[in-house]
């Protein structure tokens, strides 16, 4: 079967959430099976040669990207969340929003020292909140070997947020 066009399979809503934006909307790649089937292929085929221990994944629409991903990897899923969501003890981090701050969260115990870790989130946009997600990783002293995206909006230039680490992006606009 032909690989689809994983950007075809994007939807793009103007003006959303507010004007002047143009929403990259996954949720038409997730339904369709094959477009899925293959960002998930793409995503385990770049990175099949690193030995990964844990998928590190932001929510919401992270986890179902790292979810997948953790599986076909046989390895474990981390789940970092918004300040409040976990249950356990928690290690956080504080970063800067275009207004305002937020917080994430990940258990203490969520990564053992020298784990490989891969981040991954569905969007890179301006890079602070996976830049965020890295602080957390090193202090719990994991091995970041990379950082994937299904998505990246490159006039955002949050790459440049993530020089130190191999990243990756499977669709960019």
């Amino acid at each position: 079967m032909e690989k689809p066009d994983l950007k075809k399979s994007i939807r793009s809503i103007p003006d959303f959430p507010k004007p002047g934006i143009l929403f990259r909307d996954i949720s038409t790649l997730l339904k369709d099976k094959q477009a899925f089937k293959s960002a998930i292929d793409a995503l385990v085929a770049k990175y099949k040669n690193k030995k990964i221990d844990v998928v590190v994944a932001v929510e919401a629409r992270g986890f179902i990207l790292g979810g997948a991903l953790a599986h076909r990897f046989k390895a474990g899923f981390v789940p970092v969340r918004k300040k409040g969501k976990l249950p356990w003890k928690t290690n956080s981090v504080t970063y800067d929003l275009e207004y305002g701050t937020d917080t994430l969260e990940v258990h203490q115990d969520a990564i053992a020292p020298g784990d490989n870790v891969l981040i991954v989130d569905d969007l890179l946009a301006t890079g602070g909140t996976v830049k965020a997600v890295t602080e957390l990783v090193k202090e719990l002293k994991g091995k970041i070997v990379g950082i994937a995206f299904l998505i990246e909006l490159t006039e955002l230039k949050g790459i440049e947020k993530l020089k130190e680490y191999p990243v990756y992006s499977l669709i960019k606009y």
